[in-house]
């Protein structure tokens, strides 16, 4: 059964993986004066992005949902056609984007009755919200059906963690993401915080005194998951995502390739760049890890 799979921007997939796996993207938009709004990679690039933050560090961006509108005009031609639709939207803890789509679902019901529109909220965000609309096209591909599909993304979305850190607290607290005084303390004591993201929330999960104790913690965070969980990597898709500096990116993931090749049989980890969306409240600098079980693990 043919089915069209759509997401928001948030899943941040690099666009040779978009064509290649014939998905849509409803694109955020980032804004770096509070007026004038662009489509996050489509009329600015990410890159251009961080730049703009790195040259411009007291101008902190905003981001901005799909509206309803930008749903209906994607989710219309394939109604028209009798296409179903899965649609794969960032944590509603974070965005309104999932009611954008569940109101653009339930205005074409109004004139199309009979169409097929499944909209999830992902609990999840960013890269690894990336990697889980990934396992949509996986499925799609291996013949799964539509219902099949989006029965295994419920079960699985819950496995899904971001294992990360940032370079300034700044951004999370012009976000509104973290409390003002926990925000006040970091930067008062000049440390790095340890950040994992688990059905639609933030948890602090540590701290450093350095980028580079950080990164090594981060690493050493992804065994330890494993470990309280009693599974294998193996069983999981896992990327790094980073912000501005690629070169970091590399060779941290070239560390967590070291320590997991202990422990796994992954000689493999994708690098993804975080886009606008999240990084409007992480800042140019986050990286670590996103993970989640493949839909066909045992």
């Amino acid at each position: 059964m043919k089915y069209q799979i759509i997401s928001d921007s948030s899943c941040d997939l690099p666009s040779d993986l978009v064509k290649k796996n014939q998905i849509e993207v409803v694109p955020f938009y980032v804004s770096f004066d509070g007026s004038t709004y662009q489509k996050e990679g489509v009329e600015i690039d990410i890159r251009d992005f961080y730049q703009q933050m790195i040259d411009n560090p007291k101008v902190f961006p905003k981001s901005s949902l799909p509206s309803v509108e930008d749903y209906l005009n994607v989710f219309t031609p394939h109604v028209e056609a009798g296409t179903p639709i899965l649609c794969i939207c960032i944590t509603t803890k974070f965005s309104g984007s999932y009611n954008a789509a569940m109101n653009a679902k339930n205005i074409l019901l109004e004139t199309h009755p009979n169409a097929v529109i499944t909209v999830i909220d992902a609990t999840i965000n960013t890269v690894l919200q990336g990697l889980y609309v990934l396992e949509a096209s996986r499925m799609q591909q291996a013949g799964c059906t539509y219902d099949e599909t989006v029965a295994r993304l419920e079960e699985i979305k819950s496995t899904g963690r971001i294992i990360f850190t940032i370079g300034s607290m700044e951004y999370l607290k012009k976000g509104g993401r973290i409390g003002k005084l926990a925000t006040l303390a970091a930067d008062t004591l000049g440390i790095k915080p340890l950040i994992m993201l688990k059905e639609g929330e933030i948890f602090p999960t540590g701290i450093t005194r350095s980028r580079k104790k950080g990164k090594e913690k981060l690493i050493a965070q992804l065994k330890e998951h494993f470990e309280q969980i009693n599974e294998s990597p193996d069983s999981y898709s896992i990327c790094v995502g980073y912000g501005y500096d690629y070169e970091e990116a590399v060779e941290f993931r070239d560390a967590a390739l070291a320590s997991l090749s202990t422990y796994s049989n992954i000689t493999e980890l994708p690098l993804r760049q975080i886009g606008a969306t999240i990084g409007v409240h992480t800042g140019p600098h986050p990286i670590g890890f996103g993970l989640i079980k493949k839909y066909d693990a045992k």
